[in-house]
């Protein structure tokens, strides 16, 4: 027969991201140590509000599985002496183990036989194995921690309950001071403690004390209610992902409403409506069957209907107040020009190591210059990015920008086209943020996407070249993400663009504010993002293989890599590999390229040669591989009757050299002898 065991603990409010991951942590460790200790069980439950985690064991068996495990120990010629007695190393064997001298076997391996003891353990009752998911507790670990009172353990928030039941049994354990029992809190202003009856009681005792225990029932339930107010008003509510999982986390007991603002408010960019909306106050945007944004919005409030009208007086008020504001912001923003506050960026620091915004945009200027000419770009688009490169911070000084900093390059496009700006330079102010996350959306216009790069490129280098380089998981300004936008945007455009080459470019670049350094960092920190974009199937050898290649162009990175990973599945790439690898390792040693076919001794120097002539490389780069590939059998030919180290330098030196070329026009694709054949 099978029980049911509830974990849950009571804290202070948790920070609403770290609620559904700390609940996640907290089943998958206390999986791992039930299934450490030999219980087994069907299924865990989740549960979690910002006041609780919890979980629930299903079917968990009532004992252990009992153990029998078989242990070697040294050979029977050290565990017995001349006498054939047993040595101190068989002692000290069967001792580490629990056991004695009697309980040894001898067994043979290999001809020599080893002493072995078989130890059993018969399976414990789980209520003895209980006490010990206290251990679970202490391992988990949150993005940030405190303490408090006199305790110097550290955790997410201070803890206030901690109930451990098993079925109906209650485990009174100690967690940083807190005896575990029954008891359990309610919503803060509408419950109190409780008495969990019993692992299966659980939900349904908090929704007693206005708790809704699952995240699932509580998103469902806040679903349910917006969907209402979506048939009483004929409206569309934008349910808004990572907004919703917010409020999921931030409520135990929901109640949706909708209100109102004025429509004047309406004439102010939507996006900064938007943003006060979502971002400041956490409402969910109202629209109409078109699309259109309503004067309205949605909210859930932490707690039942009662007095509801007097909840959406105060959210509309505290909303008008952040719309008052964003409307003054918008009318003051348009009397400034934009040439003003360029100027004033030189005032504006960076970093204190690296310099102002405008020496920061100026450098940018020139990278976006080299980079338009290996983009491609047509004349009128060169003569826009020149423009935007030249403006494009200037919105980090508006009111609108320093009140909503999530608007910066969204109300600097709107600002330049109402200052007559192309819509090509505005639309690049804006899409030069982007990505703004490490899988969030790219930019979609050429000159956007060369000021993108150029930006975050000197960004990279700056930051770099005055030491300020990630460690670890710290990246306090965010330069593997801005390493990441670089890679995605390259990628997305198909430009063949060199990285390695890119940035020996850029670090010949002269400024006057700053010089840049550590360029091998640089290049080692792109290569990891890159890496990051390549299929998680790929074997590691040819991760590697490929991004050591003299072709730093990440669109080919990615793509070389998938195409070996799936030809490593056919019969002929052992063989081909092996031979591609064989001329790579000899090659190392060649001191030029010059091939002088006078000192060809054998047909096989001669066949080499030419096929190495006729290996023309292109844009299709599995036709490359497979040119390579059908090379094998000319390789193996030329290894079979040619010995290349010859005692003769001269010899020696000229079949170096064919090795080399080919290693020159094949290193292009990947490092053939770092793949791993065995």
């Amino acid at each position: 027969m099978t029980k049911n065991l509830l974990v849950e603990l009571g804290l202070e409010e948790m920070p609403a991201y770290v609620v559904t991951p700390s609940m996640k942590q907290l089943r998958d460790k206390l999986g791992q140590f039930l299934t450490e200790h030999r219980l087994t069980f069907e299924k865990i439950e989740m549960f979690s509000t910002p006041r609780r985690l919890a979980v629930r064991v299903a079917g968990l068996s009532e004992k252990q599985s009992d153990l029998t495990e078989d242990f070697k120990g040294p050979s029977k010629k050290i565990a017995l002496d001349a006498d054939g007695n047993f040595t101190k190393a068989a002692e000290g064997f069967v001792r580490g183990k629990g056991l004695t001298t009697a309980d040894i076997t001898f067994r043979e391996i290999k001809g020599e036989e080893y002493v072995y003891v078989t130890k059993e353990e018969l399976g414990r009752p789980v209520e003895q194995i209980i006490p010990q998911v206290v251990e679970v507790l202490e391992q988990l670990t949150f993005p940030v921690n405190m303490h408090w009172a006199d305790n110097t353990f550290e955790y997410i928030r201070p803890v206030h309950t901690l109930t451990v039941l098993l079925d109906e049994e209650a485990f009174e354990l100690d967690f940083l001071d807190i005896k575990g029992a029954r008891i359990s809190r309610g919503h803060r202003f509408l419950g109190q403690e409780t008495q969990i009856q019993s692992a299966n009681s659980y939900e349904d005792d908090l929704r007693q004390v206005f708790v809704i225990a699952s995240p699932v029932e509580r998103g469902n339930l806040i679903l349910e209610q917006i969907k209402e107010i979506e048939q009483e008003r004929n409206v569309q509510v934008e349910i808004d992902e990572a907004l919703f999982n917010e409020v999921l986390n931030l409520i135990e007991y929901p109640t949706a409403f909708i209100g109102r603002f004025d429509e004047r408010y309406l004439d102010v960019p939507e996006e900064v409506l938007v943003t006060s909306m979502k971002v400041n106050q956490r409402y969910f945007v109202v629209r109409d069957e078109a699309g259109k944004l309503l004067p309205y919005f949605v909210s859930v409030r932490n707690g039942n209907a009662e007095h509801l009208e007097n909840v959406v007086k105060g959210n509309q008020k505290v909303l008008v107040a952040r719309l008052e504001d964003a409307e003054f912001f918008w009318r003051e923003d348009q009397k400034l020009e934009i040439k003003d506050l360029v100027e004033k960026l030189r005032q504006v620091t960076f970093h204190e190591k690296i310099g102002s915004l405008l020496e920061h945009m100026e450098r940018t200027g020139l990278i976006a210059a080299l980079l338009a000419e290996k983009a491609g770009l047509a004349t009128s688009e060169i003569k826009d990015l020149e423009r935007a490169a030249a403006i494009y911070k200037f919105d980090l000084l508006t009111g609108m920008v320093g009140e909503f900093d999530e608007l910066q390059g969204i109300m600097g496009e709107k600002y330049a086209l109402l200052a007559g700006e192309n819509p090509a330079v505005a639309a690049a102010i804006r899409e030069h943020y982007l990505p703004n996350a490490s899988e969030g959306e790219l930019p979609d216009t050429k000159v956007g996407a060369v000021l993108a790069i150029a930006d975050k490129l000197d960004t990279i280098l700056s930051f770099f070249s005055v030491g300020l380089i990630p460690s670890g998981s710290n990246d306090p300004y965010a330069l593997r993400r801005a390493t990441q936008g670089v890679v995605r945007i390259l990628d997305k455009f198909g430009w063949e663009i060199d990285l390695e080459q890119l940035v020996a470019e850029l670090y010949a670049l002269k400024f006057d504010s700053l010089t840049y350094g550590n360029q091998a960092a640089v290049l080692d920190f792109f290569r990891a993002r890159v890496e990051k974009m390549m299929d998680r199937d790929i074997p590691k050898d040819i991760i590697q293989a490929v991004l050591d290649s003299r072709h730093f162009v990440v669109r080919d990175l990615v793509e070389t890599a998938k195409i070996l990973a799936e030809k490593a599945k056919e019969a002929g790439f052992k063989a081909a590999v092996e031979s591609l690898a064989r001329v790579f390792n000899l090659a190392e040693k060649a001191e030029s390229r010059e091939v002088n076919p006078a000192l060809f001794e054998n047909e096989a120097e001669q066949n080499f040669f030419a096929a190495v002539e006729d290996l023309h490389l292109s844009d299709d780069l599995e036709d490359n591989i497979n040119q390579l590939f059908a090379l094998s059998p000319v390789i193996d030919a030329f290894f079979d009757n040619t010995m290349v180290m010859a005692e003769g330098p001269a010899i020696r030196n000229n079949r170096l050299a064919l090795l080399a070329n080919l290693t020159d026009k094949a290193a292009t694709l990947a490092q053939f002898n770092q793949i791993n054949t065995k």
